[in-house]
This record gives structure tokens, sequence and C-alpha cells, in this order.
């Protein structure tokens, strides 16, 4: 069984010394990890290598980079370096992104994602095993490249959301990346992560890192706007709407999909009704959101990302202290 661990999201801010302040901070308040998002500037990848020369023990790991706008080899080629930078403390995580990032800001198609993810994940474990690629995939090709082996190379995680790619995931990479379930439907995809790590031949259960979308404080209603504000357009994307549905709010799903084709804001985020936000979310007094997290991390998840719902400097403080060490019991 995967180590219980509590994470603080990176980056810290826009600028290169305030993701190191954060990492800082979080080592010493007993954080055991720093997890980045990896989708625009500050560049996550670059800066976990950085932050080798300024952290000593925290785990950095990236939650996700895009399979899409980084080919196989330069992912492995990065990973190889930025592990000996933080070694024996780095986490690749990849995953497909969304239809906005990839198309929107890239023009890159998101076309098969669960095959392209599970292919890349496939490749660049093996690059960094030193071996020498030759692989013809059904999105991806690679012939003749070699790197040298790391003496321990780094795991590779994956992203999941739904059934198959929950299952691929835990088939195939070291671990296994979640985002934004409503609480009724993480016990049903950790069934699923036992039926891919059955599948792969795994002895044990590949480790479930997750972010949680975390505010302490005492105006719910505001975090809850916050929230719709933020999360809203999430839903309406074709992952994470299908998602959604496939967690048992086909209703709400629908509603989000016809309010975001008629460009109807209020439609929109009024589906993430109060009742759905507190599924999703994690809102409250900071004893009503660490119960919370310990609820997730008893049923499943072993890694719990914090990252702050902010209303202002306030509330993501007090977010960030209720799960250093001190505060907060795993």
């Amino acid at each position: 069984m995967a180590e219980k661990r509590v994470a603080v999201t990176l980056p810290g801010g826009p600028k290169v010394s305030d993701t190191i302040a954060r990492a800082q901070w979080a080592e010493a308040e007993g954080y055991s990890d720093a997890w980045f998002g990896d989708g625009g500037a500050p560049d996550a990848l670059t800066l976990a290598a950085i932050l080798g020369d300024h952290t000593e023990r925290l785990r950095i790991g990236i939650a996700v980079t895009p399979v899409y706008t980084r080919a196989p080899s330069v992912l492995a080629a990065t990973a190889y370096t930025v592990a000996q930078q933080l070694p024996g403390r780095f986490v690749m995580g990849l995953g497909s992104s969304s239809k906005t990032m990839m198309t929107g800001w890239n023009g890159i198609p998101l076309e098969k994602p669960l095959t392209r993810v599970s292919e890349t994940v496939r490749l660049v474990k093996s690059m960094l095993a030193g071996e020498k690629s030759d692989f013809d995939g059904e999105t991806l090709q690679s012939h003749g490249y070699r790197q040298p082996p790391l003496e321990a190379p780094p795991p590779v995680y994956m992203a999941a959301l739904r059934s198959k790619m929950i299952e691929e995931a835990a088939a195939v990479s070291d671990g296994v990346i979640f985002n934004l379930w409503p609480k009724l439907a993480l016990p049903k995809m950790m069934e699923h992560v036992a039926i891919g790590a059955e599948r792969g031949g795994k002895t044990e259960q590949p480790e479930v890192v997750n972010r949680f979308m975390v505010c302490v404080t005492d105006d719910k209603d505001r975090a809850r706007n916050a929230f719709r504000a933020a999360f809203a357009p999430y839903y309406a994307t074709p992952q994470y709407n299908a998602f959604l549905a496939w967690a048992g709010y086909e209703e709400a799903a629908a509603a989000i999909r016809e309010g975001w084709a008629a460009k109807d804001r209020e439609k929109t985020s009024s589906a993430l009704t109060d009742q759905l936000v507190d599924e999703i979310g994690v809102i409250g007094s900071a004893g009503e959101c660490q119960e919370r997290i310990r609820w997730a991390m008893e049923t499943g998840v072993d890694t719990a990302i914090i990252a702050p719902l902010a209303l202002d400097g306030a509330s993501a403080e007090a977010t960030l202290k209720a799960f250093t060490a001190s505060a907060f019991k795993r």
C-alpha cells in the first residue's frame, strides 16, 4: 500500500521566485510533496528542475504534462534531466489535457486521447530505461532513439477520468492521477483502478494522486460562486462533460452542455448546484476540509494535492496552513 502523502500545488505564482518560496515553505511545514499543473507559463518542467537546487526532501510531481505538445523522445530527455536534479524525488505525470489547450491554444487536434496517452507512457518508460526505440503504434512511431539509462528512472504516472482510461492508467503506468470528481464517483473510480492493476499483472495497487480544489472559509456561498466561475467552463469541455455524466450527473452535464452552446453563462454555471459544488470542491472550515480529505485518503487517494480555491490571499494562506504537518494528521 502506498504511503499517504499531502502535497502543495505549484506553481506559486507567475515569478520563479514565487514557486521557490512556496516549495521551501511547504518543505519547512512538513508537506511531503509539491505537484505542478502544466498548462502554460511558468513552465512546470523547467521549474521542477530548478527546485532541485532549492529543496532537500520534497517529492516533486507533474500533474500533468500534455502528451500532444512534446514528442516522447523530448519528454524522456526532459525527465532524464529533471530526475538528475531531483534524484529519487521526481514523478512525471502525463495526460491528454483538454481541447481548449490543445486545439484552441496550440492548433493540435485532440485525437484518440486514450491511445495517445497510453502509447506515450509506454514509450517514455521504455526510453527512460535506456531501451532503443522500436515502436509502431496507432498514434505514435519511434525507431532508433536511445538515451543513457538512469540508475533509478523516475516513475511515469497517467491522468485518467473514466473507466477505460483509469484501467489503462493502472495497467501501464506507475500511478494514476485523478481530478475534479464528484464525491460519489470515487469508489467507482477505485474499482476500475483495481481492475486495471490486475490486468497489468500488478501485485499492488498503483499510487493514486488527486488534486483537490480546497477553500478554508466561513463564507461558503462566496466560495461556491468562485468554484462555479472557475470550473463551469471545465465541465463544458467534452472530456469533463462526459465524465460528469459518467459519474451520475447526466442532467447537470446536459444543462452545462446546452448552456455553453447557447452562450448562456447563467444556465451553464447554475447547473453546478450548491450540492454538486460541495460534492466536487472541498469548502468549509479547516476541520470540515480536513475531514473531507481524510475521507478521500481512506477511500483510495494516496497523495492529496491541496490547491487553494483562493477568494483572497488570506483564504489561500488559511487553506495551505490547514494541511501542514502540525495541523493535519493523515
